[in-house]
């Protein structure tokens, strides 16, 4: 590894600059996990039913519905950053995903206007689909472009340690309204607040982004090939398979372990949704501050070491730790568990849109990273709450375990192919 010396002031404005696109990336997340957290109180305004797995299911499949837009938001917001520069795409984003909360915080009932409001309730997700869609790649893109040679590891983590601080904000919020309001008044009004917050936090992101210096040079934007779908397919279809091997797996895991768990908590475990709700929020916490320690260690031992340990001990440990949660009544056994796999799953997400990023050059690499990023998490992460509940709702609930064990060993084995030394991105560039 190539040690690179930065004077002072660079090594402050590319800190700068992370600190600046990791901030929006933590508003656009807080505000797509919101839903997935507030889910067990809206879903009887939504979707009447007199079985809660029935309800949770319906609102699983608008959330894996919001999934399928993101490989549309994954092409389009590729090609802006590619053709028109990371910040603006990265600004248009968090835009959308403003709008998008609002809508949801001021949705009237299905007892005020029947079927459309889960009609509208789905118009929004998807409108929100399409923003993460295009977030990821971006972000990914650009935090790579931005840190400092022979510590990618390290600061391309934080993209994750401010998804996960979205996800844990989300479930964080959830709590404290817990504690000022009964469940008849998060049912009937207290599940709007966390997306007003998500919107307001949105518009703040926005004025933040506005400051972030573009890591692409005109010339590179002008080029013909740029954001091209025929030149990704064209020169780099293996890399491009890669990716979506391995994100496959790794979204899959992701979901199941983070917004999927706290509804199994409740739904499988039968654990008091506040209960839930303490165990997920120290779990994030602890998921959040072990994503710098492992792009420490990913910068010692290389992201592909790195990604293989995540897709063996995948392989080996889920099916072990589902059925073991399963059979828990222990909150500290619950939240040990849930660390555990969440510390695996961290051999991935640390380096997560650095290794993709490493994989493409400069022309098409936020196209690149963000379409194979949207395809494998629209087709695998979007869907993993709702395979859940459909595998539990007929009584087969174990099958899913072994489902996500056997994409692990998928993501192992597109692991194998990853260069021993980055195509793009090199660390004496």
């Amino acid at each position: 590894m190539t040690t690179t010396h930065y004077t002072g002031e660079e090594r402050r404005k590319r800190i700068f600059a992370i600190v600046g696109a990791s901030s929006g990336n933590l508003v656009e997340w807080f505000d797509f996990y919101v839903y997935a957290f507030c889910a067990i109180y809206f879903a009887p305004a939504f979707f009447p039913s007199d079985d809660p797995t029935v309800q949770l299911l319906n609102t699983a499949g608008v959330f894996a519905a919001g999934f399928l837009m993101r490989p549309i938001g994954g092409w389009l917001f590729g090609r802006v950053a590619d053709k028109h520069g990371r910040k603006n795409s990265m600004m248009i984003s968090v835009l959308m995903m403003c709008g998008g909360s609002l809508v949801i915080a001021c949705l009237p009932t299905y007892a005020a206007i029947g079927a459309w409001a889960p009609f509208l309730l789905l118009v929004a997700r998807l409108f929100q689909g399409l923003s993460v869609g295009g977030e990821y790649g971006t972000t990914a893109t650009y935090m790579s472009e931005v840190a400092l040679r022979g510590q990618r590891g390290f600061f391309g983590s934080f993209q994750y340690v401010t998804l996960i601080g979205g996800q844990l904000l989300a479930v964080l919020t959830v709590v404290i309204l817990q504690q000022f309001l009964n469940a008849d008044e998060l049912k009937a009004y207290g599940w709007r607040i966390p997306f007003v917050v998500g919107a307001i936090a949105a518009v703040i992101s926005l004025l933040l982004r506005r400051s972030l210096k573009e890591t692409t040079t005109a010339e590179v934007r002008q080029d013909k090939d740029a954001g091209s779908m025929a030149a990704l397919f064209r020169n780099h279809t293996r890399a491009f398979i890669t990716v979506l091997g391995y994100t496959a797996g790794g979204s899959l895991i992701f979901y199941t372990f983070t917004t999927y768990m706290q509804k199994y908590l409740v739904n499988t475990m039968h654990m008091d949704a506040k209960t839930a709700s303490y165990i997920m929020t120290c779990a994030l916490f602890f998921y959040m501050c072990m994503q710098p320690l492992f792009g420490m260690l990913a910068d010692k031992i290389g992201r592909r070491a790195s990604m293989m340990w995540f897709g063996a001990l995948g392989t080996l440990c889920t099916v072990p730790i589902l059925m073991t949660l399963k059979t828990t009544t222990s909150p500290v056994v619950a939240f040990l568990l849930i660390t555990l796999a969440l510390a695996i799953v961290s051999f991935y997400t640390s380096i997560s849109g650095l290794v993709k990023a490493e994989m493409f050059p400069v022309h098409v690499r936020a196209l690149g990273v963000g379409l194979a990023y949207a395809v494998a998490n629209a087709i695998f992460g979007g869907s993993a709450e709702f395979v859940a509940l459909s595998f539990k709702n007929m009584g087969s609930e174990n099958i899913f375990y072994w489902y996500v064990t056997g994409m692990m060993a998928i993501a192992f084995f597109f692991s194998l192919r990853l260069p021993k030394k980055p195509d793009y991105l090199h660390e004496d560039h």
